[in-house]
């Protein structure tokens, strides 16, 4: 946890504050050691029994009407074992001489316990991922300047069928007339050059004049 190396420090500072504190330990709910300095105990069956303590103390106070827990305190022959609550995920176990004095064991518990817990709240919150909505977390559709091109559609100059045939035959009538034209200016020519001779070859001498 990122956070460890800061409860860490808390610890040992609780530690320096009290000198009758023989063992520190900062565990979540669920048994998981999140910083020790327990010389001389082992730090994951001291956090996993002090989740089962937790979970006693939990039941026993919702059971008698007394809210949530605080903190559970147990006298041993050689000590005291104290637990305290630290914020909503985590839990501060403590373990003192029996010299010890209880009313500054419990000063400087419940002080520890609220910072650490606001230390390992802290932490939880900037490891959880920001809210996604409804803005931030669709993915944004794909952004378009227009309409997407669409393919050229090829463009046809054939003339439909009878068109095509009255341009046909208007080219052929076009084409045909300066030749028929021609033709009959030939034809008028020739005609007019025969008609000439015939003329000349029909016209017959006027008669001479006879005395009578």
């Amino acid at each position: 946890m990122a956070a460890e190396a800061e409860v860490l420090d808390e610890l040992h500072r609780l530690r320096a504050r009290v000198p009758q504190l023989t063992g520190a330990l900062a565990a979540s709910v669920d048994g998981l050691v999140l910083a020790q300095d327990t010389p001389g105990v082992e730090p994951e069956g001291l956090a996993a029994l002090t989740a089962a303590v937790l979970g006693v103390g939990l039941r026993m106070t919702d059971a008698t009407g007394q809210g949530d827990f605080r903190e559970l305190l147990v006298r041993g022959v050689n000590g005291y074992v104290a637990t305290y609550a630290a914020g909503s995920s985590a839990v501060l176990t403590l373990l003192a001489q029996d010299r010890v004095n209880v009313g500054r064991l419990h000063l400087e518990g419940r002080r520890a316990g609220t910072r650490i817990g606001e230390l390992v709240d802290a932490a939880a919150a900037r490891a959880e991922p920001p809210p996604r909505t409804a803005g931030a977390g669709a993915r944004a559709p794909a952004k378009t300047t227009g309409p997407l091109p669409s393919r050229a559609t090829a463009k046809t100059t054939s003339t439909p069928p009878s068109e095509a045939t009255s341009t046909s035959t208007s080219t052929s009538t076009d084409k045909a007339v300066p030749t028929r034209a021609r033709t009959a200016r030939t034809n008028a020519r020739a005609n007019a050059r025969g008609g000439a001779r015939t003329n000349t070859r029909a016209i017959p001498n006027p008669p001479t004049a006879t005395e009578s």
